[in-house]
């Protein structure tokens, strides 16, 4: 199984850019954070370079709410900038949001179809542009109980239909199972019929993020299913620790094994 260790979330005691040399000395072969309009990134690509390690996600700009009507050259102008930003850390995975996950209903009262239709429409027009690059962007339902009020993508299942909706082999799911434990759970029968439609995971225990191994979740169970499944992508390391940095990766490693 390959790692990815979320440098937004891990080994957060460290300018950001140290945080990669803590990765490559922590044994790990990819890192991925989330925006990169706010990084240095030809630092950023230095430091890469020099430590070795594969970006293995980074978030995708869209331009605009994809619940909102799709306005094209908005989305295509930011998700190009996003590409460009990719290709310079040679990163194959962009992580998309259907709003702003800090939060806010983005069009209240707006009927759940037309949002839902919004969405499809604009990853439509996402989708060559990926296909082209040679990239997946991969759409991620997150929960609203406990860290996303508002947001509206929150079912594996609806996720899992606008997937099949835009019917483009660059774009899947990223099946978070942290997120999905809270709005869902069965986790393993709602992800393991639906793994060719899925193109990253995240994980992190329930309840508080921690590790996974902390909480309520059978971490030894659902990475071994993952595993004997077939899947062969990165399971992105996005949690917060409790002990000192990098102290619990090696716990984390071990359920998978």
């Amino acid at each position: 199984m390959r790692f990815s260790v979320c440098v937004e979330m891990l080994f957060t005691d460290r300018p950001f850019l140290d945080r990669l040399d803590a990765v490559q000395q922590a044994g790990f072969e990819a890192f991925e954070f989330w925006s990169w309009r706010d990084k240095d990134l030809s630092a950023l690509r230095t430091r890469q370079q020099a430590s070795g390690l594969t970006a293995a996600a980074l978030v995708l700009d869209t331009g605009q709410p994809l619940v909102a009507a799709p306005q094209p050259e908005v989305i295509r102008r930011a998700v190009q900038e996003s590409l460009a930003a990719a290709r310079q850390l040679d990163c194959q995975t962009l992580i998309c949001t259907v709003s702003d996950p800090g939060g806010g209903e983005i069009l209240p009262g707006v009927p759940r179809p037309e949002q839902h239709h919004n969405i499809v429409a604009g990853l439509k027009l996402v989708a060559p542009l990926a296909e082209e690059a040679g990239v997946t962007i991969v759409l991620e339902p997150l929960n609203i109980l406990v860290d996303h009020p508002g947001y509206y993508l929150t079912s594996s299942a609806e996720g899992f239909d606008i997937i099949r909706e835009v019917s483009s082999p660059a774009v899947k799911l990223l099946f978070d199972i942290y997120h999905q434990q809270i709005t869902e759970g069965n986790l393993l029968s709602n992800l393991l019929p639906n793994l060719d439609l899925i193109g990253h995971f995240h994980i992190a225990d329930v309840p508080g993020r921690h590790e996974p191994g902390s909480g309520e979740i059978n971490y030894r169970n659902v990475l071994h299913a993952i595993d004997a499944a077939g899947y062969h992508g990165f399971v992105g390391l996005e949690y917060r620790e409790r002990a000192a940095a990098g102290a619990t990766l090696p716990a984390v490693i071990a359920l998978a094994q």
